[in-house]
């Protein structure tokens, strides 16, 4: 019978390390605020100038579904729309106490570490 992964590892050494990266991922996360401030590409409020070329490669495809002008326009104003996104996040994370943060960051690379363990073959 083999372990996790198709090796000879453990099976509860892969669960364990899941468990404890689960956790640790998940409060670690949760002592992180994202907020978003404005979007701003050539001056303020310039977010509807971003929309026409979805817009316009939105109203190309409906014309003609096979444009390939259309095609290029849409996927290429929804990229800039999902790169303005992420490019005016700003994550904080929360205050708490160094214990907290030593517990959630030993979770997180203890259950990363035991689950790449439990993947490696044990002669």
């Amino acid at each position: 019978m083999e372990g996790a992964g198709g090796t000879k590892g453990g099976f509860g050494q892969f669960f364990v390390g899941l468990a404890m990266a689960v956790a640790g991922g998940y409060l670690l996360t949760s002592q992180v605020t994202v907020t978003s401030g404005f979007w701003g590409y050539f001056g303020a409020n310039t977010f509807g100038l971003t929309l026409l070329p979805l817009v316009v490669g939105l109203g190309l495809l409906f014309f003609d579904g096979g444009s390939t002008l259309g095609w290029v326009l849409t996927v290429g104003g929804a990229i800039i729309i999902f790169v303005g996104i992420l490019m005016n996040l700003r994550i904080y994370f929360q205050p708490t106490s160094l214990f907290n943060t030593i517990v959630m960051l030993i979770l997180l690379a203890g259950g990363i570490g035991l689950v790449a363990r439990s993947l490696k073959a044990r002669e």
